[in-house]
């Protein structure tokens, strides 16, 4: 949900009165009005003033001769211990000699998981510059490589400092000391360079009083105290602006320890495609900002915020951050993290091979040579230490493996949040919503989970209830819960400043409200309840708190089916310079809001997993929604794209933007069904329930002055086409939770680009409307108005078969297939297993003790695999063991299932219960000659076939008598 709603901006200088006053009417009309993004609310590069002079400084590298980078790393002071390498980096423009305390630290790390980390910082700066992200996204302190595991070669006649390191010794990194570089290499192929352009830029942290004050300095002083004039070109000017305080629509930001952003140049060598650094409403394939065919004139910018009604194909910045980056081709993958929470932008552009100068491409044009493709990318960060980390795989999963091994993995969701939500702004009351669950009840749709947005609550305070509209919320919530559903409810991050209210007033008490700059009083600003304070979630006190607020005897009204929405915390704040907090207000400990602002969602979000967690003897896994997110929100919950719109366009851009997500750690997302704002028509809605079946987060949502639209509402084909829809995706949540259990584990995403199940085809390496589910599913979503056919890529040599009637495509190619009003084309890949129950149901918790049928998709080898996990979908017994995990397989004519639990553990009732529930069908398609015979142990087994195409088949084994929790063999013959 959206602050916005159409709103005008009030300035931070007007008087408290008509702040108030006008923030009134803006929320009046925010509940009629629907209008475009304001661009005008959002800076763009060249108003963000360290972003402006970094690419000042980019512009000027280019366009100087011979430009070189000043930085040198004095090769005397490199050592090399336990897996570290540190040494003395110095600014030959700046500093006089290595010793010089204006001199920077340089670190390398080699860690465990054979990814290094680089670190740069200054050795004795005025002020110490933040380090703390680290303590916040990181899972815990990791290992450093050990000695047997790298080789170190020593610095040669060049400068140059080389590192064998990896597994197999297959990885190699270069430092470079004059000019300053990093280059990394796989197999002895240039993969990443770090400062290849000579863009390591860093302004240091310096004392105002000596700076005279001015932003542009147009004399120096000579020896004698007079003054030389100084020519400086427009790009030398536009360096030295906005340095100290900064103006943006009436908002000042005081920066009181002045400029200190940082910029470093990353090339992807011989990678043309680029992914990641979300959230953009933009392609998979990351689009140019710079160079020939830039598609943008800004770079990505990462800095949460609330935009309303955000536009399509552009890189401004949304609700949430991660400034992680992955490079594929077809010989290589690599990928970057940028560890920094401070507001940061990101410059893309495609270019020809590093090696080649301006000559050598004439020659090579001429010659007509293929030329090598590279991607170069500039990152520039406002504030902090410059903390990166790069991974070389070689595979994507080894790549996410890495990265999630750092910075976390999901956390295994309870079972029912996978499944379907309804929600809205906002159920009006106790008695809607037992409409609207009887409505589906009368419809024959399961769902599982029905939300409740902030009219809820009595006057926006939040773990309250409009008892007027909701007078009995746990009989409400029991009632659901009797049919196996939840309830959510919405809670942010704004305090209502109210001393009648018990949270406001305990706030206050325990000082645990955001301060002003000033380090005293409290920040104050305007969000939904009106006037309102922000809880500091880096103050340990208020996570605490937060969390406390959550158990049954203080949330009054809430029960354990009960779960919990965070939404506005980017966080959102009307009255702030571009509806977000000022950058220099103040957290625990001093720290400037500009340093953690990417990361104030993800505290908020920790601090209510938290809550939810604890308030359960049983540690009953908890179930949090946020807006904002950072690297390591995975593990509090999932996230959603926003307040999209009701348009064929968004629904478009969703595939793109969750991949997006998906790829850079947070595969538990979706994007709202149906589109938050404006009025689908019935065949939109329609195709987008298709398409969000298959979204990690399935939830259907919409706008306060949205016309009601719940699934059964367009009447008839539309209600049964949605219903086959939701019944799709509650057959295959055995496959889903399989899914999500992998990603826990490792890392892989949920939903896949092609590109990640079939990294050499270059066909797939920028397509973006269809993606994988698993390495099973094939998922084309039908994004246009009145399709009746659509084109799919079916990659790989290998056969593809239609979930609904079994009919298979031939790989790889592009083939027109039908995707009429009921149906968006969704193929099974050839030589995969899927689990499934199809028995319809109300709800995922009225489906736990039914059969399961096996569809298996045979290669042309005869060959296919799959997994299928089960737990209790609720507690955290899993970590004990409490759980099931199998493969199944065929092979030589023979469908065998074999356990791959490596718990020891006797098995619980559970486990046990589980286990024993019967496979009630085999579904195989993909035969190429006639089945003859099905065998368990001595036992023949019925089945019957359907011949759907020349030389193949589809058998239905019915009751083949085994369990889906033991060990057995059917013989297929």
């Amino acid at each position: 949900m959206n602050p916005a709603r159409g709103r005008a901006q009030p300035t931070s200088h007007l008087s408290l009165k008509r702040t108030l006053l006008r923030s009134a009417l803006v929320l009046s009309a925010a509940l009629a009005c629907v209008s475009a993004v304001k661009r005008e609310d959002f800076k763009t590069c060249s108003q963000s003033g360290f972003c402006a002079r970094n690419r000042a400084y980019a512009d000027l590298a280019k366009e100087t001769p011979n430009w070189m980078s000043p930085f040198q790393l004095s090769s005397s002071s490199l050592k090399l211990q336990r897996g570290v390498l540190t040494g003395d980096l110095i600014n030959t423009q700046e500093d006089t000699q290595a010793s010089s305390k204006l001199g920077l630290t340089f670190e390398l790390h080699l860690l465990e998981n054979d990814a290094v980390r680089v670190r740069i910082n200054e050795r004795d700066p005025v002020h110490p510059r933040y380090d703390g992200v680290q303590d916040t996204v990181l899972v815990k302190p990791y290992e450093f490589a050990k000695d047997s595991t790298y080789q170190r070669v020593d610095t040669d006649n060049d400068g140059i400092f080389t590192i064998q390191y990896g597994a197999q010794n297959q990885n190699t990194v270069k430092v470079s000391s004059s000019p300053f570089k990093i280059e990394f290499f796989v197999n002895g192929v240039s993969t990443v360079v770090l400062n290849d352009e000579g863009l390591l830029r860093l302004e240091r942290l310096r004392d105002k009083s000596k700076e005279g004050g001015d932003d542009t300095k147009l004399v120096d002083q000579a020896p004698e105290g007079g003054e030389i004039k100084i020519e400086k070109s427009e790009l030398e000017r536009k360096m030295e602006e906005n340095l100290w305080e900064e103006t943006f629509k009436g908002s000042t930001d005081s920066k009181p320890r002045g400029p200190e952003s940082f910029g470093l140049d990353i090339t992807f060598s011989g990678i043309q495609h680029v992914y990641g650094v979300p959230e953009h409403a933009s392609s998979l394939s990351l689009k140019p900002t710079k160079g020939a065919g830039a598609a943008y004139s800004d770079p990505y910018r990462l800095y949460n915020l609330d935009v309303f009604e955000y536009e399509l194909d552009n890189p401004m910045a949304l609700y949430g951050s991660i400034p992680f980056m992955l490079g594929h081709s077809k010989n290589s993958t690599a990928a970057v993290f940028w560890m920094n929470a401070a507001e940061t932008w990101v410059d893309v552009e495609k270019t020809l091979s590093d090696e080649q100068d301006s000559g050598i491409l004439s020659w090579i044009k001429a010659k007509k040579v293929a030329l090598k493709p590279s991607t170069k990318t500039h990152w520039i960060s406002e504030a902090g230490v410059l903390d990166l980390f790069v991974f070389l795989g070689p595979t994507h999963r080894d790549i996410f493996h890495q990265y999630t091994s750092l910075v976390g993995t999901t956390a295994l969701p309870q079972a029912f949040s996978i499944a379907y939500h309804q929600c809205r702004w906002n159920y009006n009351s106790q008695q809607d919503v037992t409409e609207v669950d009887a409505g589906f009840d009368q419809h024959d749709i399961p769902y599982d989970v029905l939300w409740l947005d902030i009219e809820h609550t009595d006057g926006k305070r939040y773990f309250t209830w409009d008892h007027a509209k909701f007078p009995n919320p746990v009989d409400m919530q029991q009632s659901l819960d009797a049919k196996g559903r939840k309830m959510v409810t919405i809670i942010d991050p704004h305090i209502k400043k109210d001393d009648n209210y018990y949270v406001s007033k305990q706030g206050a008490e325990l000082d645990i409200y955001i301060k002003n700059k000033d380090g005293e009083s409290s920040f104050e600003g305007w969000c939904w309840p009106g006037n309102s304070q922000w809880i500091d979630f880096y103050n340990p006190k208020a996570r605490d708190y937060w969390a406390s607020q959550f158990a049954y005897d203080k949330y009054q009204g809430s029960t354990k089916s009960l779960f919990t929405w965070n939404d506005m915390n980017e966080p959102s704040v009307f009255s702030g310079p571009e509806i977000t907090i000022p950058k220099d207000v103040l957290h625990y400990g001093n720290v400037e809001h500009r340093n953690v602002h990417n990361l104030y969602g993800t505290m908020f979000h920790s601090a209510t997993a938290q809550g939810l967690t604890q308030r359960n003897e049983t540690n009953q896994r908890p179930f949090v929604l946020s807006r904002a997110f950072f690297a390591g929100t995975q593990r509090y919950g999932a996230i959603w794209t926003g307040d999209n719109m009701a348009t064929w366009e968004h629904l478009e851009v969703a595939s793109p933007m969750l991949l997006t997500i998906g790829l850079s750690g947070i595969p538990f997302s979706g994007a709202d069904v149906g589109g938050f704002f404006g009025n689908p028509d019935a065949e939109l809605l329609t195709r987008w329930y298709q398409a969000g079946i298959y979204y990690p987060f399935f939830r259907a949502h919409a706008h306060l002055d949205s016309k009601r639209r719940e699934p059964w509402l367009f009447g008839e084909p539309y209600t049964s086409q949605i219903r086959d829809a939701i019944r799709t995706r509650y057959s295959y949540l055995p496959f889903w939770y399989t899914l999500f259990h992998e990603t826990s584990v490792d890392g892989t995403p949920i939903i896949r680009p092609m590109f990640i199940e079939f990294p050499e085809d270059e066909a797939v390496f920028a397509l973006d409307n269809q993606y994988m589910v698993g390495n099973a599913l094939l998922v084309k979503p039908v994004s246009k108005p009145g399709v009746t056919e659509s084109e799919v890529y079916f990659a790989g040599n290998e056969k593809w078969f239609d979930i609904k009637s079994y009919k298979w495509e031939q790989g790889p190619g592009v083939k027109k297939v039908a995707s009429p009003a009921d149906k968006i084309p969704v193929y099974q890949r050839a030589g995969t297993i899927i689990p499934k129950r199809e028995r319809p149901r109300r709800s995922s918790k009225a489906m736990e003790n039914d059969p399961f049928t096996l569809v298996v998709a045979l290669s042309s080898q005869g060959e296919a695999s799959g997994r299928i996990y089960l737990d209790d979908g609720e507690s955290y017994g899993y970590q004990q063991g409490d759980f099931i995990l199998r493969e199944f397989r065929v092979s030589n004519g023979k469908l065998s299932s074999h356990n791959l639990k490596t718990f020891n553990n006797k098995p619980s009732d559970f486990v046990q219960r589980i286990g024993s529930l019967r496979i009630e069908r085999l579904v195989i398609v993909g035969e190429e000659k006639p089945l003859t015979k099905v065998t368990v142990g001595d036992k023949s087994v019925e089945f019957s076939s359907q011949k759907i195409v020349d030389g193949s088949y589809v058998y239905i084994v019915k009751e083949p008598g085994v369990a889906i929790g033991e060990d057995f063999e059917i013989l297929l013959r």
